[in-house]
């Protein structure tokens, strides 16, 4: 027996062989043409001449057999005319090897360092105001929900917290917090541990995603160019930016991810069944070598990890199983149009599927995590998806239109959900509870849609993606078209998640975070598209084998996928996408690089930039928990009140309580919009309000409103108002200004019945001084009693009295002889 010469050494001899010949890839595209037409052949069935002939079989490219040759490896070739890596483990070997079915050549690993360092570093643009000496300051509001969880479970010190999370984590989020603590105990368990995981788990999770991405783009298109300018893609797109970045550490790190696994797997399993399809001489003989392909069943196997474990990243999961079911429904479809039995053919799916739903249902049963319908949904789906399958069958068998099977399939669908909800009423209650809440939840910007009315509709992605959104819009269609028109059940797939984030995206923009991985593929195939339109980079592997010029003959450019120069059929030199040599095209490159990418690049910093919290809101919190611990003040009587996009930061770093912001949201506004902010102190106290925060606000507002009070008057009254009697300033800026709710001391005098009199202090806070005076008027019984919120030394008239700091904090009374 002969033994087979390693695919990838192939490539290379092939790839060698082509760039050092003007004439190489027409010879190797001649000698594939030949080998596919017998078993063996010999040198008179080819047309080269013996010179030629004799150095394609001293780099091993052919190999002797029986007297006469065959092509050493078909798809070892086939890469190295593609310029890609070589995908499968071999094209004549079925066997359970477990060698890698992706490779890199030393550039396109160079290329793929590159994006990735990108990516890295867009994720980083916000390290100063993460990262602030020993603190590690997360952006927004809600990466301190998860830090909360992060530390108490840290707290709890052992592994059984993970299989008896506390309520709260356990209910809609548990694998989130219970990833993020089991890499902080990786790192030592410690608060230094907490901070890494909380600074750097989002940045190392996309750069993650983004090699996932790579492969995914290879997989499906065939071409590591697009590869390359996908994992670009993803990492200069503004709105995935905000969601990945330094210190935001959320469900959406882990969510992406698993649904890049998802996609990668599904795409897998879909392309090497579509190859094995084209190169086997019966549908069955194809199936068989896919089946018996160990990857198949390794990537059953991630397939089933990347949907248990979905379902439980956060509280929509579920979301992430629609776009699978409705794969899976239209691979069938397309399985019994083209003769393939759908029930071998999605063997592996299947398997993945229903491993997916054994691991959600054990998460949730023995573990407690999320809720029934979680498991019960993952159930449905495999369900849903069997009986599909077994439709397929009889389809095929019967040879039925395959428009009535996907209109049946829509059927069943509708069927089940109606069986769900009349069957289990109470998680179909909690179900719809759930989805009002995800979707119909207003305040945040991101619940807006992408596609706004003031930004004309068709502007509302600009902002968020870029102009290289409209791109892969684009190209969507054309794989939406591609799908239909012929066998490409990868495309399919992109088309199936492409549409449905698109328009749930359209519903709310936080959605756009996972359209940003179906479409940062479509995306790298169209920009290299184009610069192959511009005669600047190889056509892509998707569109050569309908290109009329590459039917024509100009099909042998050979612009390595990674770099090289490419030669075309009629001897003209063309520049690669990657390392181009030629200065002018190098200039093009440059300039178009700019009109695709440049928005992008100009938004990235803006976008990330305006989720940080500003060094006057980090000051102020410091100034809050500074004062907190000089008066003794612990939770809940220290916690602060402010608008409830910041709340959780500074209740995160004044009492660690950064759980939820409900208070904040259901009352800050009211009390910011009240004229009367003293009458709010009986609530606070009731409530144990510590502390209020107020930001500055753009464009007008009433005078006589609390913003202006405090933040603008400081409580002191201004010229015409009458200062506060439970605002005392502790921290001062034209951005934020903070108070600490107080009692305040009640100063007590004598004096002549109607008289007026004056009681004056001067404070300095944050550098400023404030001139607190009140104007009060001695009563008939000749008493006088005044509140004050300052500590200090006060004049009454022509008298002085100090005011103790415990005093103002326990509402004491301070008299005067």
């Amino acid at each position: 027996m002969v033994d087979e010469p390693d695919p990838v050494a192939v490539a290379d001899a092939a790839t060698t062989f082509r760039e050092k010949y003007e004439s190489g890839e027409e010879a190797l595209e001649t000698l594939l043409e030949v080998d596919a037409e017998h078993e063996t052949w010999s040198f008179d069935d080819i047309p080269l001449d013996s010179g030629t002939f004799g150095e394609i079989v001293s780099r091993g490219i052919v190999t002797k057999v029986d007297g006469e040759y065959r092509v050493s490896s078909r798809e070892g070739v086939r890469a190295g005319l593609d310029g890609r890596p070589v995908s499968l483990e071999d094209d004549r070997e079925t066997g359970f090897g477990l060698s890698i079915p992706i490779t890199f050549d030393r550039r396109a690993a160079g290329a793929l360092v590159v994006a990735l360092g990108v990516l890295f570093a867009t994720r980083s643009l916000i390290y100063r105001s993460v990262m602030r000496g020993e603190y590690v300051v997360p952006p927004s509001n809600d990466p301190y929900h998860y830090r909360y969880w992060l530390e108490v479970l840290l707290a709890e010190g052992d592994g059984s917290v993970i299989t008896n999370l506390p309520e709260g984590a356990a209910e809609t989020r548990p694998l989130t917090h219970a990833a993020n603590w089991f890499f902080a105990v990786l790192l030592g368990g410690d608060r230094w541990a907490a901070d890494m995981v909380t600074a750097w788990f989002p940045v190392v999770a996309t750069v993650a995603l983004g090699i996932v991405v790579y492969w995914l783009a290879v997989v499906v298109t065939d071409d590591v160019r697009v590869g390359v300018v996908s994992v670009f893609l993803l990492a200069i797109t503004p709105l995935h930016t905000v969601y990945t970045s330094i210190g935001y550490l959320e469900h959406r790190s882990h969510q992406y991810f698993w649904l890049g696994v998802t996609m990668l797997t599904l795409a897998w399993l879909a392309v090497d069944l579509e190859r094995r399809r084209d190169g086997a001489s019966t549908a069955r003989e194809a199936i068989r070598e896919h089946l018996r392909q160990s990857w198949t069943w390794v990537a059953a196997v991630a397939l089933g990890i990347a949907v248990g474990f979905s379902v439980h990243a956060w509280g929509g999961g579920i979301l992430l199983l629609i776009p699978v079911a409705v794969y899976v429904g239209l691979k069938v479809a397309v399985d019994v149009r083209v003769g393939l039995p759908p029930a071998l053919a999605n063997l592996p799916i299947l398997v993945g599927l229903g491993l997916g739903a054994a691991l959600a249902a054990f998460l949730h049963f023995s573990w407690g995590w999320h809720e029934v319908f979680a498991a019960a949904i993952s159930m449905l789906v495999v369900g849903g998806a069997v009986a599909v399958v077994g439709l397929g069958e009889l389809w095929r068998r019967l040879e039925w239109p395959t428009r009535g099977l996907v209109g049946l399939e829509g059927g069943l669908a509708g069927i089940g959900l109606v069986a769900f909800r009349y069957l289990r009423p109470e998680d179909w209650a909690r179900l719809s509870e759930r989805a009002l809440e995800l979707f119909f939840r207003g305040e945040a910007v991101e619940t807006a849609t992408l596609f706004s009315m003031e930004q004309s509709i068709v502007l509302g992605p600009l902002p968020q993606f870029g102009v290289w959104f409209y791109i892969a819009i684009l190209f969507l269609g054309w794989a939406c078209w591609t799908s239909v028109r012929r066998y490409a059940p990868g495309w399919t797939l992109l088309s199936v998640y492409g549409v449905f984030w698109l328009v749930l995206a359209a519903i709310q923009a936080r959605f756009a975070g996972q359209l940003t991985i179906p479409l940062s593929v479509l995306g790298g195939l169209g920009f290299v598209h184009l610069l192959a339109w511009a005669n600047l980079a190889r056509v892509p592997a998707p569109f050569r084998e309908t290109d009329g010029n590459e039917r024509d003959g100009t099909r042998a450019r050979t612009a390595a996928a990674d770099g090289g120069d490419a030669t075309a059929g009629d001897g003209k030199r063309e520049p690669s996408i990657i390392f181009p040599r030629d200065p002018r095209t190098l200039v093009a490159l440059v300039w178009i690089g700019f009109l695709i990418f440049g928005m992008s690049l100009f938004f990235v910093p803006t976008i990330a930039g305006q989720i940080t919290h500003s060094d006057a809101e980090f000051e102020a919190a410091m100034a809050i928990d500074d004062h907190a611990t000089d008066v003794d003040r612990e939770y809940p009587d220290n916690f602060v009140l402010s608008n409830w996009g910041d709340n959780r930061m500074y209740n995160y770093f004044v009492n660690g309580e950064a759980d939820r912001y409900a208070y904040a949201y259901d009352n800050f506004d009211e009390f910011q919009t009240d004229d009367d902010p003293d009458g709010w102190y009986e609530e606070f106290e009731r409530s144990q309000v510590g502390y209020v925060v107020l930001t500055d606000e753009e464009g007008g507002y009433p005078e006589d409103i609390t913003q202006a009070k405090l933040h603008d008057e400081l409580g002191a009254g201004g010229d015409d108002g009458e200062p506060l009697e439970h605002y005392q300033a502790i921290y001062i800026d034209d951005e934020v200004t903070a108070f600490a709710v107080v009692p305040g001391a009640t100063i007590t005098a004598t004096g002549e019945p109607g008289e007026t009199v004056v009681v004056e202090t001067e404070v300095t806070v944050s550098g400023e001084t404030i001139t607190y005076e009140r104007n009060a008027t001695v009563r008939e019984d000749g008493s006088l009693e005044v509140t004050v919120p300052y500590p200090g030394e006060y004049t009454v008239d022509d008298r002085e009295v100090d005011v103790s700091t415990e005093a103002v904090e326990n509402g004491s009374t301070v008299q005067i002889d």
